[in-house]
């Protein structure tokens, strides 16, 4: 993923175009070959150096290379900028780019009516048409009536443009979505500079290479300068001025959850005063922060791809013995490989942060895709009564808050610490602000160098309930260490009853005593006639719902749980102040389930396991079925598919489905 720094000095964002609308959703398509995940972060950079407020949705095939122009092997990028707060990567896309037969017909279902088509003609022989699946071809009947449409052959201008530089076919289509990327740059009123010298720098060793690249950006720059574009419609080809949105002065970049959470673990260890130790597997979409740890030695980051997933976390676990902070991650696979050494960690009563990518499952489910489906694993899924503190992140800037307060937790608490994100958050993109340093408090971890008894007492409690740190290799401070059951105090092997009712106990009684923060209401206030209570990833598509109908007047809160044990101490108060409870989860109603447990509250599920992320009209119907007289969903979609949520609505056809992304 690209990434863009700049420093924002406005006070007050400039208006360029009165007429200009405040978001757009693009999104780029095509063959996992022609390279939409790059065009998609390139043009996400020129966004952000635009000043615009952005968010991303990286969606691509599981396969390495499915077989080419297929249905199955189609990726996609989709970002929503705009001059006003964004905080989803949006419904349905205002632009379509397909560079395919395949991808036009898996990506324009999402298209909204009366949106604009742009199609690559050479790519729709009679061969790509077969693979989509295509009885004719759609350029050429009524399957594109009711969008705006812009055809043309971008292979052969592309082909046209980087003549000069002496390529063979093969590697001149190469270029076709830098020639897509530079149409789009002027379609939005973007620079192309800042795209110039990222490929000067890539391929730096090849500048044959990066000339031909630039040729091709100038080139599609040049078609939308020169053409006569102006759709049907609309003229939804007209160059677009986005004006940069209200913000904060300051240092903002592109990030993505990945970055996020590498940079908030260093930022977790140096705060720590501790070097940290990161031992990982690969594993989509948990990779990533394998990758970028490894750029950060300088941090005093030491990384580790080990064998398997369990060596991973052993080896973390040792290095936290050793006196670093121990961290790994995974995905939901892997995580639960690594389950027997999180109860190793837990009953050693060692610091180690625990990543969880989560993707669809189980097993290995869907790799490239989203879902929150490991809630059960990460708070109960252990053997033994195993309790660990887990937090969730909402959004990829906010991973960085999280990855630094479970390394707080692990350290203060001397306790692993599982921390949530999704494949959304893992791949997607929005600005961050870069944080000041110094406004973050320091949490040192303290070693036990001498005996703090008679005999040392290396399971002895402080007022937290935590144990005290002992390098290995202090003088006089030799003890005791594995999974077998602790004494108290001593850490001696002791099988004794009470002695096993006792430590068990004070493990869950060291988690439960966790120092939270209170639950705040995200939007709207407390108390009132219904709450949409979220975590993780939902937190931007049910903001902008709630957002919405309250506008239409519906008296409607949103909750968004970050600590999802131990909960907040006031949660249960809170829930509890409204007459009904709404929890919208992509999985089957796991967190509903642990709200019910503790509260006894009445909550209602609303459940989504089609890999992709919700839709703020999808929370808008659920929300409008409550409300009588309210028109929950303006686009007319269907709601989500959801057995469990009669209460809401007697009308709620809990049969009726649609997967809109």
């Amino acid at each position: 993923m690209a990434s863009a720094a700049e420093t924002n000095t406005r006070d007050e964002a400039s208006n360029n175009s009165e007429a200009a609308p405040d978001a757009i959703v693009v999104r780029f398509a095509g063959d996992s070959g022609d390279g939409m995940q790059l065009t998609g972060g390139q043009f996400t950079l020129s966004t952000a150096l635009a000043g615009n407020d952005l968010a991303t949705f990286p969606d691509f095939p599981a396969e390495i290379r499915a077989p080419q122009g297929t249905l199955f092997g189609v990726s996609a990028f989709q970002i929503n900028f705009g001059s006003r707060e964004i905080n989803t990567a949006g419904d349905a896309p205002d632009v379509l780019v397909a560079m395919n037969p395949a991808a036009l017909k898996v990506n324009l279902p999402a298209l909204k009516s009366g949106g604009l088509v742009i199609v690559d003609t050479g790519e729709f022989s009679k061969r790509n048409l077969d693979k989509a699946k295509y009885d004719a071809n759609p350029l050429e009947d009524d399957t594109l009536a009711k969008y705006d449409v812009l055809a043309f052959d971008i292979s052969e201008l592309t082909i046209q443009a980087v003549e000069p530089f002496g390529l063979g076919k093969k590697d001149a289509l190469r270029s076709k979505n830098m020639w897509t990327l530079g149409l789009a740059l002027w379609m939005f009123d973007r620079p192309r500079e800042p795209i110039h010298n990222w490929l000067k720098q890539k391929f730096a060793k090849k500048p044959d290479i990066a000339d031909a690249n630039i040729a091709a950006l100038d080139a599609g720059h040049a078609y939308g300068e020169t053409a006569e574009l102006a759709g049907p419609r609309s003229g939804a080809m007209r160059q677009t001025n986005m004006p940069p949105v209200d913000s904060e002065p300051g240092l903002y970049r592109t990030i993505t959850g990945a970055e996020s959470i590498s940079l908030g673990l260093v930022a977790g260890a140096q705060l720590a005063e501790l070097p940290m130790f990161f031992g990982g597997y690969p594993i989509t979409p948990a990779s990533a922060i394998l990758h970028h740890l490894a750029r950060l030695k300088e941090y005093g980051v030491t990384t580790f791809q080990a064998e398997d997933e369990i060596a991973a976390i052993c080896a973390a676990i040792g290095a936290s013995y050793a006196g670093s902070l121990g961290v790994t991650s995974s995905s939901g696979p892997g995580i639960a490989l690594k389950t027997e050494a999180m109860g190793l960690a837990i009953m050693t009563e060692l610091p180690l942060v625990i990543v969880n990518s989560q993707r669809g499952g189980p097993s290995t489910g869907l790799p490239t895709k989203t879902e929150q489906s490991d809630l059960y694993q990460a708070v109960y899924g252990r053997n033994g009564d195993a309790p660990m503190p887990v937090i969730a992140a909402r959004s990829p800037g906010d991973a960085f808050e999280c990855a630094i307060e479970a390394c707080r937790i692990a350290v203060k608490y001397m306790t692993p610490v599982m921390l949530l994100t999704d494949g959304y958050i893992a791949n997607a993109a929005e600005p961050w602000k870069v944080p000041d340093p110094s406004s973050y408090e320091p949490f040192p971890a303290t070693f036990l160098t001498e005996k703090n008894g008679e005999t040392l007492l290396p399971y002895a409690r402080d007022e937290k309930g935590a144990r005290p740190w002992i390098k290995p290799g202090t003088p006089g401070l030799m003890h005791r260490i594995g999974g077998i059951e602790k004494a108290q105090g001593t850490g001696h092997i002791d099988y004794a009853p009470d002695n096993h009712q006792a430590m068990t106990d004070a493990r869950k009684h060291k988690v439960l005593g966790v120092t939270v923060p209170e639950q705040e209401v995200s939007l709207g206030q407390k108390g009132g006639k219904l709450a949409v209570v979220g975590w993780g990833s939902t937190f931007g598509p049910i903001h902008q719902a709630v957002r919405r109908m309250r506008a239409k007047g519906c008296d409607v809160s949103h909750i968004h749980v970050r600590h999802i044990w131990p909960l907040p101490a006031n949660l249960g108060d809170l829930l509890n102040s409204y007459e009904r409870v709404l929890v919208p989860e992509m999985n089957t109603g796991q967190f509903k389930t642990v709200l019910r447990d503790q509260y006894l509250v009445d909550a209602e599920p609303l459940t989504k396991t089609s890999g992709q992320p919700f839709q703020i009209a999808e929370l808008e119907d659920a929300i409008g079925k409550y409300f009588d007289g309210i028109e929950g969903n303006e686009g007319g979609q269907v709601p989500v598919n959801d057995q469990q949520l009669p209460n809401l609505s007697a009308g709620y056809d809990s049969g009726s489905s649609k997967d809109m992304d």
